[in-house]
């Protein structure tokens, strides 16, 4: 079996796989991505938030994924029978980007794969891995190609597989998530709402819609430069039927009223799929020698499209304790990686509960909210959860019961 060697091997060249190609590359390393699939490919999580510019720009990617032609993104909206909100994300707590962009994923992931081979990243696609070991001195990677297989070895490993999950597959680090078992419906359709003259629809924001009799139940709808959208729904296993996903994710449409108005003439062209228990949970962030990225470290839920912000982050803060590693300094990969990285995790988790449990949804609907909360809630969705200088990051939970129960007295 051939040998081969990198300074740092990443398993997975999805979003965080490739800003942290793109990061070690302008810092001068060698990088090897093995990628289990050919690209582009089908994957559901097209919303951005504008945190993540600031990691695509730091990367070196941020004029490809300018210039792909992607949906601007300024905000989100949100509606629940004749309740309407949205947030200006522009209108923020935190500084930095106010705006992004909503994505076809097979593509973006494709401008951010060429963006990090055209930084000198050697990427292979259709190279599985299907062994680690990190008992010796430098982690080793056995791979399954087309052409048989062979060994990479490299300074440190990270798994950025995403829903692949390798490390944590093969070294036993999973555990079950905290949050209940949910199931998400999706697809992409045309959405004909040019051609709907009694639809009012910002398209430069994604529209989270809940159906007023079913508030645990919620619809994302995330419009496309090109007249197209990607359409889901979430809700508990439970809640949904033996029904092919289709005929369900139709029916729930129909039954929630201002979707049916929005999308009466959508054209349902795409084949309808699920993912069940997607929420995932691990027991360790790193290990000798490799570190887990984005999906592949915990993924939350979707409601506030905090994947791929996550994803960017984790590959922000390991690199930066990588490169001081490979560098001979002493690092602290508790400190300097896991710790910090959690701090904006909590902040989403904190926010996804409170959006079940509804104190969240009584906070985005309340008629009038005071200026400053509302800069501060904007701030956390627009992905900004690392910014301690706000309540709602630092104490989440304290400051979502106390605006909740300021909600109820009002």
């Amino acid at each position: 079996m051939r040998q081969e060697e990198s300074d740092v091997v990443i398993i997975g060249a999805g979003p965080s796989g490739t800003v942290a190609a793109g990061l070690l590359r302008r810092a001068g390393k060698r990088v090897t991505i093995l990628e289990k699939e050919a690209f582009p490919r089908f994957i559901i999580g097209e919303s951005l938030l504008p945190q993540s510019m600031e990691y695509i720009e730091a990367a070196g990617m941020l004029q490809d994924v300018v210039e792909a032609g992607f949906q601007f993104k300024n905000g989100a909206a949100f509606a629940c029978g004749s309740k309407y909100a949205h947030f200006d994300f522009r209108e923020k707590f935190s500084k930095g980007w106010g705006t992004t962009y909503q994505v076809q994923r097979g593509t973006f992931d494709k401008v951010l794969a060429d963006a990090a081979a055209r930084m000198g990243t050697d990427i292979r696609y259709k190279h599985e891995v299907t062994a680690v070991d990190v008992a010796g001195e430098k982690p080793v990677v056995t791979v399954r190609a087309e052409d048989g297989e062979y060994r990479i070895t490299g300074e440190f490993l990270l798994d950025a597989s995403g829903y692949g999950r390798v490390l944590p597959r093969l070294f036993d680090l999973e555990v079950p998530s905290t949050l209940p078992v949910r199931q998400a419906i999706f697809t992409h359709i045309e959405d004909g709402i040019a051609r709907n003259a009694g639809a009012v629809f910002d398209r430069n924001k994604i529209l989270i819609s809940v159906p007023p009799d079913e508030t645990d139940i919620w619809f994302w709808l995330i419009p496309f430069s090109n007249g197209r959208s990607s359409i889901g729904v979430v809700g508990r296993r439970e809640q949904f039927d033996a029904r092919d996903d289709k005929t369900q994710l139709l029916d729930r449409v129909a039954r929630t009223p201002n979707l049916a108005q929005l999308l009466k003439h959508a054209v349902w062209d795409t084949p309808v799929r699920h993912i069940v228990g997607y929420s995932a949970n691990v027991k360790a962030l790193y290990g000798k020698n490799f570190a887990l990225l984005g999906n592949t470290t915990e993924f939350l839920d979707p409601v506030f499209s905090s994947g791929v912000t996550i994803a960017f982050k984790s590959s922000d803060l390991a690199v930066k304790v990588l490169l001081k590693q490979l560098a001979g300094e002493k690092v602290d990969w508790e400190r300097e990686y896991a710790e910090p990285l959690k701090v904006g995790v909590e902040a989403f988790r904190a926010f996804v509960t409170a959006w079940y449990d509804q104190r969240l949804q009584d906070i985005i609907f309340l008629p009038k909210k005071a200026p400053e909360i509302e800069r501060m809630v904007s701030a956390v969705l627009a992905g900004y959860a690392w910014d301690e200088k706000n309540p709602f990051v630092a104490k989440p939970e304290r400051r979502l019961a106390s605006i909740e129960a300021a909600c109820a007295l009002a």
